[in-house]
């Protein structure tokens, strides 16, 4: 039981990390100052090991549900922010 709270805990802080640079490029519509190697990494890294632990769990059997919903959160907010970096001039 313990452990399934530090790792809600932990996937909700790991989820809402990239949330201050989305609020501030909301705010300012401006992106330029972030790198879109690093955002394509980021995303790409994200969509992988998700795919992996999907697929993993399949296999095992298992559910690790706070790790699904970190890594969804995680891929819509580096979505927008790619988003960004492309219209926000």
């Amino acid at each position: 039981m313990m452990h399934q709270f530090i790792g809600w805990v932990g996937a909700f802080l790991f989820a809402i990390c990239a949330l201050p640079q989305v609020i501030k490029t909301w705010k300012s519509k401006k992106a330029d100052d972030l790198s879109l190697l690093f955002l394509l990494f980021w995303l790409l890294g994200e969509f992988l090991t998700f795919a992996y632990i999907i697929l993993d769990d399949i296999q095992e059997g298992v559910n690790h549900f706070p790790l699904y919903v970190n890594y969804f959160f995680n891929i819509i907010l580096v979505l927008y922010l790619i988003y960004a970096k492309k219209y926000y001039k």
